[in-house]
């Protein structure tokens, strides 16, 4: 098979495809590591919604995606940044969609985003108003039965004056949660709106605080995501949790080594690249379960250039990436973003991403990516 790409320049080559597509082998429920994969939306393309106005979602292609990711035994990240939160996905859009997932999966494993983005973080005048937001969405998703994914605070970023301040209010925050939640430490790559967080620009420091917290909450936490994009940051991390604390991977450059672990210890996943490549996700991990940790890389290793890819710099526009793969395949009927996001990014970039994901068996059915792909070439021209 093949199919005519054009370069930079607009001068069209013909790629031949060459790639296998993984089979899907679903994950066992005594599998060797816990794995989310962080969910996209699918925007409902014939809703007459503005770009800066409230999210039109497709609910029932959005909940078939998640049954696709719970078929495969992973758990769903609901509502965090791969479903545009903060970026097109507003809280009660983000409440909705938590509880339907909560009522499509009430047995699935679901851990649902909770932050403070339906207050504006530039008119936030107190930690007590930073504090009353968090725990306004930590009532509404326990009211809904889900389990909670603390995430990073735009609003506590600009307010805090120190780590003092972030003690202080993931303390008042974890004491009302019934059940251990995942802490989130999202990079400035991903939102650089939380830089500095944890009261420190440097990482030694910053680690020290959140250590902390963990410390003195240890019966509050689940385990922690971290997405710094560096490995050895995790690692450092991850041989310091309390032994009851998982280190959730959220490394999109380097997960297979970060799950895979080492003879200290390993990540479980909480990743965003793990929405297009569920079915690797999924068989890989059944292979380490297995015993077989060289089948686990052989599946997982040649995703790594499709996934920093996807994920380049500007890193927080990745979810363009997602759903371009997600229409490739299948999941959706069409490739547009809530917020018009399907707009950030190039046709170079899609362009090296269908070849990627051919490299490495990303395509589910290589003729049917092939006719998509070709009517987005003609939509630009080519």
């Amino acid at each position: 098979m093949k199919i005519a790409l054009p370069d930079t320049n607009g001068h069209m080559t013909d790629y031949r495809l060459t790639g296998t597509p993984v089979v899907p082998v679903p994950m066992a429920p005594d599998a060797a590591r816990v794995v989310y994969s962080a969910a996209h939306v699918v925007r409902d393309p014939y809703a007459d919604a503005d770009p800066s106005g409230q999210a039109a979602i497709d609910w029932d292609a959005t909940m078939a995606f998640r049954a696709h990711l719970i078929g495969l035994g992973l758990g769903v990240a609901e509502a965090m940044d791969t479903a545009q939160r903060g970026m097109g996905l507003d809280w009660p859009s983000a409440l909705e969609l938590i509880r339907r997932t909560k009522s499509a999966f009430p047995d699935g494993l679901v851990a649902n985003g909770c932050g403070t983005d339906h207050i504006n973080p530039t008119s936030v005048q107190s930690l007590e108003e930073v504090t009353a937001a968090y725990l306004e969405q930590v009532e509404a998703i326990q009211t809904a039965g889900g389990r909670i994914i603390l995430m990073a605070s735009r609003a506590l970023a600009r307010i805090a004056k120190g780590p003092g301040d972030y003690a202080r209010v993931y303390e008042e925050v974890l004491s009302a949660c019934d059940e251990p939640v995942i802490l989130h430490w999202l990079g400035e790559m991903f939102d650089p709106a939380l830089a500095g967080y944890w009261g420190a620009s440097a990482f030694p420091p910053a680690l020290d605080t959140v250590l902390g917290i963990i410390n003195d909450n240890v019966s509050k936490v689940d385990g922690i995501k971290i997405s710094l994009l560096d490995a050895q940051k995790e690692i450092e991390m991850r041989r310091r949790l309390p032994s009851t604390v998982r280190m959730y991977t959220g490394d999109d450059f380097n997960y297979p080594d970060l799950i895979a672990g080492d003879t200290a210890g390993y990540s479980h996943a909480l990743l965003g690249i793990f929405d297009p490549l569920a079915v690797h996700a999924a068989s890989a991990v059944q292979k380490l379960t297995a015993g077989d940790a060289a089948a686990f890389r052989a599946i997982l290793d040649p995703t790594v250039p499709l996934a920093r890819h996807i994920f380049r710099a500007p890193t927080q526009y990745y979810k363009t990436g997602v759903v371009f793969l997600a229409w490739l395949n299948g999941h959706q009927s069409h490739f547009t973003m809530i917020g018009g996001a399907e707009a950030m990014r190039s046709l170079p970039y899609f362009v090296e991403c269908f070849k990627q994901a051919d490299a490495c068996g990303a395509l589910a059915k290589p003729e049917f990516a092939i006719e998509r792909m070709q009517s987005l070439l003609r939509l630009y021209g080519a």
